[in-house]
């Protein structure tokens, strides 16, 4: 197997921060990390200085439904190649690949579509001439949503919790579904939760109109993860705190936040970083196929979106016929940035929250969002200002 030693200024675990450190990849995995005094360049391997630069584990987007002109709803292998180039070229190198809401036969036809592309992937990925970024599953956004709540989400295609839907999405996820949306206050949503998480998919609670008992009921039963947080949620009211009182003061919910300046004002990050702390909090882009491309028209799933500056801030906003914001062209390395401009956190906190936390959202903390021996070689080389230098995953890199 092919060794490499990478060396930096600083590495970030991201639990730790490594002055002048060392991380030696042996093919696709971490063989070590350690501060470069202690450790020797291996015999055969291939040193790579990379001078004044930050070594951080690849970003992980636990929710994103499109980029580069292409939608996850596509379900062809082409769309999910597409947006996984365009991640990586952001420092993402793991993603969950984000459905959305529609009539059961368009959203079984690609949830099939997409599961036989993240079967047939590693191949794919590896004929490429430069490295993708690695999906890890399928997140279902919906239809078990609220309709008060629902967002930009089609409301004629919302449904009722249903074991009997949610066994057909389940096979034709084909055992890739890893994340379910849902709504805890909708009846027959407990059932829905027991059955999924009996499936080993992770229940997110999201576009819920749900009061705090409803939404604490769900977080008991194993809820333990909220969806772009204050964005189509019942809001917070100090007689009945919603769900939003429920996710906030349990410790046990990882609370997901789209940091683009639009979704979130700065007073809310700063309200949701005092409340669920560094550890959290994870950064996602809920990027649509308008990421990368600018302003103008494009598709979410069956909808027409129009991306234009929001006049209040300047920022790309993307909104629905109705005038309903829609997703976002949000990177996550925009997202660490903006944190740090919203909030003051340190810069090795908000990378922590686009790496490590999201990763523990799905279970693969010991592969994907941290620098240790074992985990996949999955690496960020970041500039001094945080911008992304090059991407390294599972051993395939953009800048060697």
């Amino acid at each position: 197997m092919a060794l490499l030693a990478l060396t930096a200024a600083r590495i970030l675990t991201p639990l730790e921060m490594i002055a002048e450190g060392m991380v030696i990849v042996e093919g696709d995995a971490i063989r070590s990390v350690s501060f470069r005094e202690q450790a020797e360049v291996p015999s055969g391997a291939r040193l790579v200085e990379l001078g004044d630069k930050t070594l951080a584990p690849g970003f992980v987007d636990v929710h994103i439904h499109g980029g580069a002109g292409h939608d996850v709803m596509e379900g062809t292998p082409e769309a999910l190649a597409a947006v996984a180039a365009l991640a990586l070229e952001h420092g993402t190198t793991c993603f969950v690949p984000t459905t959305l809401t529609a009539a059961p036969p368009v959203l079984l036809k690609s949830l099939e579509g997409i599961s036989n592309a993240l079967r047939n992937w590693s191949s794919r990925a590896s004929g490429t001439k430069t490295p993708l970024a690695e999906p890890a599953g399928i997140h279902l956004e919906g239809p078990f949503l609220s309709p008060q709540r629902r967002g930009a989400h089609p409301r004629e295609h919302l449904e009722p919790p249903s074991l009997s839907l949610l066994g057909k999405l389940l096979e034709a996820a084909g055992g890739w579904a890893r994340i379910l949306t849902l709504a805890p206050e909708l009846p027959g949503a407990g059932d829905v939760q027991q059955q999924a998480q009996r499936s080993g998919v992770r229940v997110a609670l999201g576009h819920s109109d749900a009061t705090h008992a409803q939404a604490a009921q769900a977080v008991a039963a194993g809820a333990a993860h909220a969806v772009h947080v204050f964005n189509a949620m019942r809001p917070f009211a100090h007689r009945e705190s919603g769900i939003l009182g429920a996710v906030l003061t349990d410790d046990r919910v990882v609370t997901e936040v789209i940091a683009d300046g639009v979704h979130v004002s700065a007073p809310a990050l700063q309200l949701l970083l005092r409340a669920k702390g560094v550890n959290r909090i994870a950064l996602v882009t809920d990027g649509i196929s308008a990421t990368g491309c600018g302003p103008g028209r494009y598709r979410l799933g069956e909808m027409e979106i129009e991306v234009e500056e929001n006049p209040d801030s300047g920022r790309l906003a993307c909104r629905n016929t109705e005038g309903t914001l829609a997703g976002s062209v949000l990177t996550l390395d925009q997202a660490v940035h903006n944190m740090m401009e919203f909030t003051g956190v340190a810069f090795q906190d908000a990378v922590t929250m686009a790496t490590l936390n999201p990763a523990r959202l799905l279970g693969l903390e010991q592969r994907k969002g941290s620098l240790h021996p074992g985990a996949d070689a999955d690496l960020v080389v970041l500039n001094a200002d945080g911008t992304v230098a090059g991407v390294m995953a599972r051993g395939r890199a953009n800048f060697l």
